[in-house]
């Protein structure tokens, strides 16, 4: 049975009630909404849903964490499958980087947490959530509906760590941004503007190792893919590997680069995330896999980008022959017709790449131009490395932005960041091939 069958069976909810999640510790707005007290079952405390609700889950001290997933931690809701929990979310540090530091505060910052909790990420995540039902070899069926950000984001890279080229900016910056959510742009520098484009960085399920991990790794429980496709109208599939799957979210973007190069997207918080969970009893996965309107998304994570991309093959060709029900043979080779493939992000440790998977037959793959043209400025390089091929053409877009567009070193750094779109040549052959681009539109007049 393919996914689209499965998703036609789902039952819609109609007229769900509405249920708010409110805690002790969040004023007493929270308080007459109801509390969460303490209890020895990890989800005996937590508000439950009675079938076909609609739940809004604040994000607070209280159902949220920082930098760590674990599978002790108490969950903050407890849902029936088919339930949308309306989840709201902070940015990085528990709302820490909304008080405008400078990026010599944000340093400090950085490393005194790191001083204090090694390893810890930077990420707020709103959750756990138990979704009732859901049992390890399961599937978690993650839609992501309305997306409402705040009005207010950042991007910044640290001085000589983090990012990919922490060698070659020992100078760190942090930009702030309105983002006009009328005209779903932000204005990047005077005459440069960037279409806004929502999505979750963080949507996971807890490990099956118990104990706390850090939300920057992604990996086959999700968390922090960076995958910019996730936007509302996607639907992401997600392995379970303990009772009651335990999900969290965060590392809200108004939008991102493919490549991510200096370590940030648009970081921004959500004021409404909304999430249709369901359970699904007859899908196995390994790896999470995503649906669009048009689309199937496979995915391959590694430290190493060719070990990335060898697995996404794997992952690519797998998910072909299971939904047009072809031989890995003749799945591999509509992989190679329609390939569309792209760098998801390459600071995470685990750095990603995914497919685009067309659901209508015959769509050809897309050209990837190796020089400008008049929609892109583009980069290239080739290399039998993929690591090296991506260095060499993400960082060319870096210089060629401060060149020909006079921006500096760092602002060039930060735009590729947010804006730019490094994509992957054709398996075959012995040399990898990157394409990064860089929308021209940016400086049309708006």
């Amino acid at each position: 049975m393919t996914y689209g069958t499965l998703a036609a069976r789902l039952v819609a909810h109609a007229a769900p009630m509405l249920i708010v999640v409110g805690l002790a510790s969040s004023g007493a707005a929270a308080q007459s909404a109801g509390s969460i007290t303490p209890a020895g079952d990890a989800t005996a405390s937590a508000p439950r849903s009675t079938g076909g609700a609609a739940i809004r889950l604040p994000g607070t001290a209280d159902t949220t964490q920082f930098g760590w997933y674990d599978n002790a931690q108490r969950p903050v809701l407890r849902i029936r499958s088919g339930d949308t929990v309306a989840m709201e979310t902070l940015i990085h540090g528990h709302q820490q980087v909304m008080l405008d530091l400078s990026i010599e505060q944000m340093t400090q910052r950085a490393k005194s947490e790191q001083a204090e909790s090694p390893g810890r990420g930077p990420h707020s995540i709103t959750g756990p959530i138990y979704v009732e039902g859901a049992k390890p070899g399961d599937t978690l069926k993650v839609h992501i509906g309305r997306i409402v950000p705040t009005s207010y984001a950042l991007n910044f890279n640290y001085p000589g760590f983090g990012g990919a080229f922490p060698s070659r900016f020992s100078q760190g910056q942090v930009k702030y941004f309105y983002l006009d959510i009328a005209k779903q742009q932000l204005e990047f520098a005077p005459g440069i503007f960037v279409p806004l484009r929502p999505f979750p960085g963080i949507i996971a399920v807890a490990r099956a190792a118990p104990g706390p991990y850090s939300t920057v790794p992604p990996g086959p429980f999700g968390g922090n893919l960076d995958i910019n496709e996730m936007v509302s109208g996607t639907t992401l599939y997600l392995p379970v590997f303990v009772d009651g799957a335990l999900l969290w979210s965060g590392d809200s973007h108004a939008g991102q680069g493919n490549g991510e190069i200096n370590l940030t997207a648009i970081e921004t918080a959500f004021k409404e995330l909304d999430l249709t969970i369901s359970v699904l009893k007859d899908i196995k996965l390994t790896w999470p896999r995503i649906e669009t309107p048009t689309h199937w998304i496979a995915i391959g994570y590694d430290r190493d980008l060719n070990v990335a991309f060898n697995l996404l093959q794997e992952q690519t060709t797998e998910l072909i022959a299971e939904q047009s029900k072809v031989s890995s043979e003749v799945a591999r080779k509509l992989m190679l017709a329609n390939w569309d493939c792209r760098i998801s992000e390459v600071i995470n440790v685990l750095k990603g790449t995914y497919c685009m998977i067309p659901k209508a037959t015959n769509v050809p793959a897309p050209q990837l131009p190796r020089d400008d043209n008049p929609d892109y400025l583009v980069t290239y390089a080739k290399d039998t490395d993929l690591n090296k091929a991506m260095d060499t053409s993400s960082m060319a877009m870096v210089d060629k932005l401060a060149t020909e567009k006079h921006l500096t070193p760092l602002d060039a750094y930060s735009l590729a960041s947010i804006a730019m779109d490094c994509r992957l040549g054709s398996p075959e052959g012995s040399d990898r091939e990157v394409h990064c681009l860089m929308p021209k539109s940016l400086w049309a007049k708006h």
